[in-house]
C-alpha cells in the first residue's frame, strides 16, 4: 500500500491510499478517515456514483465531524479500475466511473471490472491488515447513486458482515431502470437471472432480511422517476418485517448538497446499530 496524502483533520487523520489490485489487475486508489485514539473503531464504507473517484464523496461529503464524534472509520473506494489499459465507453454510465460494482463476466469487461470480489474481499482484507484500529467485526456500509445500489446489494449478499446498511438517491432495482439495465446486459450478458445478484429488490424478495434499511431521497432529484424507483424497494420489502426508512426531502436534488446536509444523520444512524 503507498500513501499519497494524509492530512489532519478533526483531531483524526484522512488519507488516500492506492495499492496493486489482484481483483482488478490496475492500480486502485481509496480513502480512509480514522478518527482520533487508538481505536478499534467501528467501519463506514461509502460506495460512490457514476463518474466518481474516492475524491468525490472525501472532499465533498462533510463526514468526518459525525465520524469523529461517533468514533467511525470512513473508508471511500473508487468506482471502477482506470488506467490506458482498461476498457472504457464514451458514455459516462458505462465503464470507467461506473463500474457497478459487479463482477463483469463479458469482454472486453471481465478482465478488470471485477468490483464486487474487490469491495467484498480484497479491500477489506488490505484495511484488516494495514489499519490496526479497525474493527472489522462491525462493518457499516452506504453510499449514492449507483454506490447506494452497491451498498445495498453488497449488504444484502453479506448480512453476516454488514450490520448496517443505508443509501442516499439508491437505484434500487437495476433490473428495472436504463442505467441498470445498459450496465448489466453490457458487463453479464442477456441471461437475466444472472442479473438478481445485483438488484436489491430481487435479493429480498429471495430471502435477503436486514433489520432495517434507511434511505434518503431529495424530491428534486432529475433521476426520481425514471432510474431509482424507491417505491420499488417499498414495494419489494411490503410485509417482510423488514424496517424500512425512506426520507423523502423536498427541494433536494441529487447532489453533494444533499448527501452533505444529512451526512451526519446516517453516521450516527450506523453508529448506534455498530455500537
Amino acid at each position: 500500500m503507498k500513501t499519497i496524502s494524509k492530512n489532519k483533520s478533526h483531531g483524526g487523520v484522512q488519507g488516500v491510499y492506492s495499492h496493486a489490485s489482484s481483483a482488478t489487475k490496475t492500480e486502485m486508489t481509496f480513502s480512509v478517515f480514522v478518527p482520533e485514539g487508538e481505536g478499534p473503531f467501528p467501519v463506514l464504507w461509502f460506495l460512490s456514483g457514476l463518474t466518481c473517484t474516492h475524491a468525490n464523496v472525501t472532499e465533498k461529503g462533510e463526514f468526518r465531524a459525525a465520524c469523529a464524534e461517533h468514533g467511525i472509520i470512513l473508508i471511500a473506494p473508487d468506482t471502477s479500475p482506470r488506467g490506458d489499459d482498461v476498457a472504457n465507453d464514451e458514455d459516462y454510465d458505462m465503464g470507467q466511473g461506473a463500474g457497478f460494482y459487479v463482477d463483469a463476466t463479458k469482454a472486453p469487461w471481465a478482465e478488470h471490472f471485477q468490483m464486487k470480489t474487490y469491495i467484498e474481499d480484497e479491500l477489506p482484507q488490505l484495511i484488516k491488515s494495514e489499519f490496526s484500529q479497525a474493527d472489522m467485526s462491525r462493518q457499516g456500509i452506504t453510499g449514492h447513486s449507483m454506490g447506494g445500489h452497491g451498498a445495498l446489494t453488497i449488504g444484502l449478499r453479506n448480512p453476516q458482515i454488514f450490520r448496517s446498511i443505508s443509501a442516499f438517491s439508491p437505484i434500487v432495482s437495476p433490473m428495472n431502470c436504463p442505467w441498470g439495465h445498459k450496465a448489466l446486459l453490457g458487463y453479464l450478458g442477456e441471461d437475466r437471472t444472472a442479473w438478481a445478484d445485483y438488484d436489491a429488490c430481487e435479493l429480498i424478495k429471495s430471502g435477503a432480511r436486514p433489520e432495517a434499511l434507511l434511505i434518503e431521497q431529495g424530491l428534486d432529484d432529475n433521476f426520481l422517476t425514471e432510474q431509482l424507483k424507491p417505491e420499488l424497494l417499498e414495494e419489494a420489502c411490503a410485509g417482510t418485517g423488514i424496517e424500512l426508512i425512506v426520507n423523502r426531502r423536498a427541494g433536494y436534488d441529487h447532489s453533494y448538497y444533499f448527501i452533505s446536509t444529512f451526512m451526519a444523520d446516517h453516521v450516527a444512524w450506523h453508529a448506534a446499530r455498530l455500537k
